[in-house]
């Protein structure tokens, strides 16, 4: 009887699958550790899981964390447009403080003093 030449590829593939099964899980274990090093691999100081007021750049958290959703030139995709803001500073900061609808939360992650910055930098955006 003839060996199956298939054989040897589902085999590889169903050993590919549970390789990143398992790499994923061991990632969720380590995301803080992962969130808290910069490129560098170098371990950032952090206050209560938030980068330290002094060291915020709210141009840089735009580029890594609200491009996905508001385009890479920010004028909107699965999100609304970050250029030209008409709402008041406050309920700009609010909603990035709280989330709103699909727009997840970021007081957990910023302190007041980088929302607040954040939120300056989305009004300098023309």
């Amino acid at each position: 009887m003839k060996n199956n030449p298939v054989v040897p590829y589902i085999l590889i593939f169903a050993l590919g699958l549970g390789l990143i099964f398992f790499m994923s899980l061991y990632g969720l274990d380590q995301k803080k550790e992962i969130a808290a090093t910069d490129e560098e691999g170098n371990t950032e100081e952090t206050e209560g899981g938030s980068a330290a007021a002094e060291d915020f750049d709210p141009e840089a958290f735009v580029q890594g964390q609200c491009i996905s959703c508001h385009g890479g030139d920010l004028t909107g995709a699965f999100g609304p447009s970050l250029v030209g803001l008409t709402d008041s500073e406050e309920t700009v900061h609010d909603i990035i403080k709280n989330g709103q609808g699909g727009m997840p939360a970021f007081g957990d992650k910023l302190a007041d003093e980088q929302i607040d910055e954040l939120t300056e930098y989305l009004f300098t955006l023309k």
